[in-house]
């Protein structure tokens, strides 16, 4: 069984109101998150999850609130000696804007998308303006985009499931590694969403859907599906991970 590393690597950011992270919590303070592309190094193959934003703004304000660099997709790919051709996949766990703008550039790889995503990418509804077709015309035109109808395993040791959490086609990416099985959420969330406070917890509420939500009642139990079956858990625009090289982490 291959262990694979997964490595976050910063490709843009984010400032906005925490509540759109946290459904019905924290509403009114301003809030940073990271975007991030996943390096998933193991195996044969050159694996990305997500690409993040094309021109993603790097500044020190940025960089001080998240903890850690904002690279470019060159820049941040070049960290682990690889450019844009060299990528053979891209996962995506959906595809709001700034989880795919950089895909125009992998002409080599194979892009894996559920097809409610393609659907809505198509004919977005008037409340989500985050799907913009453009990112996505080149890899469509050239016959790169494998639709995802079902949970499959992408190659050995990793696997979509189906998470209609925070859009309907959200796919939740599962790898193991080896200290477990790591799950890249399909759905945009920080930690507190999967581990609350103390205050929500004594609520009775174990998770906290996103901020933009398909069906709160049905994100919080699929939340919850996620939270028990992965060993290692890794929320989609989870800060910390920022100044984070390698997941697991080395001791």
């Amino acid at each position: 069984m291959t262990a694979y590393k997964i490595h976050p690597i910063v490709m843009g950011t984010k400032i906005f109101d925490k509540g759109m992270m946290t459904y019905q919590h924290d509403y009114g303070k301003p809030y940073t998150i990271p975007i991030y592309s996943w390096y998933i190094e193991g195996g044969d193959q050159k694996i990305l999850v997500d690409t993040g934003e094309m021109n993603p703004i790097q500044s020190e304000e940025r960089e001080k609130a998240i903890g850690g660099k904002i690279y470019t997709f060159d820049q941040g790919l070049a960290l682990w000696g690889l450019t844009p051709a060299d990528i053979d996949i891209v996962i995506h766990t959906h595809l709001h804007n700034d989880h795919c703008e950089n895909d125009y550039r992998c002409e080599n790889a194979v892009f894996y998308v559920h097809e409610n995503e393609l659907r809505h990418l198509h004919t977005p509804h008037p409340l989500d303006i985050r799907y913009i077709e453009d990112y996505i015309s080149d890899i469509e035109e050239n016959g790169q985009i494998r639709v995802v109808t079902e949970d499959l395993e992408v190659v050995p040791g990793i696997r979509v499931v189906h998470t209609p959490v925070h859009t309907e086609g959200g796919l939740t990416v599962f790898i193991d590694t080896a200290k477990g099985k790591a799950a890249i959420t399909g759905f945009c969330v920080i930690m507190e969403n999967l581990f609350p406070p103390k205050a929500v917890q004594a609520m009775e509420m174990e998770v906290i859907p996103p901020g933009t939500v398909v069906n709160s009642y049905e994100a919080y139990d699929i939340m919850l599906k996620v939270k028990k079956e992965a060993d290692i858990l890794i929320p989609l625009h989870e800060p910390r991970f920022a100044a984070v090289r390698e997941i697991p982490e080395v001791e």
